[in-house]
């Protein structure tokens, strides 16, 4: 259950967001999500489904610590952060 809420939730997300906006982050994290639909879709057992969502996981993390990460550090969509008055 808890699985079907959270692939509701990423799917409203990533839907949300327009594709020529899209940045290699967000690709390679919708990849990640194609990928467990995917998976899921031919999981037969709870077994199955459980090392489904370990392998979005490990994906998602593989995303972050790649191509998210080089996003962050070139200056990519970095949060709008408000500036202390002194």
């Amino acid at each position: 259950m808890t699985l079907k809420v959270a692939l509701a939730l990423l799917t409203l997300l990533w839907l949300g967001v327009p594709s020529y906006a899209q940045s290699l982050c967000v690709k390679c994290l919708n990849a990640a999500q194609v990928e467990l639909k995917k998976c899921l879709d031919a999981a037969i057992s709870t077994e199955d489904k459980i090392s489904c969502s370990e392998k979005k996981e490990a994906r998602s993390k593989t995303c972050e610590d790649g191509e998210c990460k080089i996003e962050r550090t070139q200056g990519g969509s970095k949060p709008d952060v408000p500036v202390e008055k002194k």
